[in-house]
């Protein structure tokens, strides 16, 4: 009989279990799912597992408080840390170099504990700020940067191609488009490498329109936190769970990822989003993709945002 792939989750909250939740629903493998609150992991696997016979799945899923459990994962997914939180006594939010520090600390520990019992794995880092989270990962692992990836650039090309979809009043599924660079508002969204079945975008929607996607694709996370009061959960573990399919089934989807470019469009030893070739060893290969002058100029300022938080850390 072959063997399962074992999946492992860190962190239970919103987007932790519904990627186990989307997982499980397209069987790809057992899922393992890790958090230091006690009852929080148990209570959501057993809760998932409970919807196995109505939804047709047969995924072995563990909850539990103990790294032990997640021994010879083939695909680790850590979406541990903290967000920026406001401070009620003097309305204050967390700075960027305190979160940079707190997060630090927990991607650190915790990957420490996967390393020691999954050394073979491939790690996908979801925590933010996210391409230091992913340069902490690698430190912290000492693996080589095949198998250290950050996921941003799937959930932020989901949200271009939404919107775009919107606007043009056309299935998402004929939108061709990526967004690179760094997660945040410096995200770089290429309308000139965009197609909608085919035709250009920009035969499709006026210049203006176009801008104004690439301002709420960049602005898509705080859209959702204004709405609802906290972090958007199902399209971050679809994205994240996109990846995991192309590694464990080889699919060699080429996907947008933060990986730790080694001369590639000009930036060295830097984690930043880039086409990347995703198979079962983890990144294939990158792409590298003709950008025009305004497009390389947006990634340097993209690249030079990833730079200024990674300077906050100690490697």
């Amino acid at each position: 009989m072959p063997r399962r792939n074992k999946i492992t989750i860190v962190g239970a909250g919103n987007v932790g279990a519904t990627a186990a939740h989307w997982a499980v629903q397209q069987d790809l493998g057992d899922v393992v799912l890790v958090d230091i609150k006690e009852g929080l992991p148990q209570g959501k696997a057993l809760d998932l597992a409970e919807s196995g016979p109505v939804m047709g799945f047969d995924s072995n899923l563990v909850g539990t408080n103990d790294y032990d459990a997640t021994a010879g994962s083939d695909v680790v997914v850590i979406t541990a840390g903290v967000p920026r939180r406001k401070d009620p006594a003097t309305g204050k939010f967390t700075s960027r170099d305190e979160l940079v520090d707190i997060n630090r600390k927990i991607v650190g520990s915790v990957t420490k504990e996967i390393v020691a019992r999954s050394p073979d794995s491939i790690l996908i880092c979801v925590s933010n700020p996210l391409d230091a989270m992913c340069h902490v990962m690698l430190a912290e692992s000492g693996f080589p940067r095949e198998r250290v990836i950050g996921m941003a650039g799937v959930l932020d090309t989901a949200r271009y191609k939404t919107f775009i979809g919107m606007e043009l009043g056309v299935s998402v599924e004929d939108i061709h488009g990526m967004v690179l660079g760094g997660h945040g508002d410096t995200m770089v969204p290429l309308p000139s490498h965009t197609s909608v079945g085919g035709i250009p975008l920009r035969e499709l929607m006026s210049e203006e329109k176009i801008d104004a996607i690439i301002a709420r694709t960049r602005k898509g996370g705080g859209e959702i936190v204004g709405l609802l009061g906290y972090s958007g959960y199902y399209a971050p573990s679809a994205s994240v769970i996109a990846m995991v399919e192309s590694i464990v089934r080889d699919k060699k989807r080429v996907l947008p990822a933060a990986c730790l470019c080694q001369g590639e469009y000009g930036y060295d030893k830097l984690f930043l989003g880039v086409p990347t070739v995703i198979g079962a060893g983890g990144v294939d290969k990158i792409i590298e993709m003709k950008l025009g002058d305004k497009e390389k100029q947006m990634l340097e300022v993209s690249a030079n945002a990833v730079r200024d938080v990674v300077k906050l850390l100690p490697y």
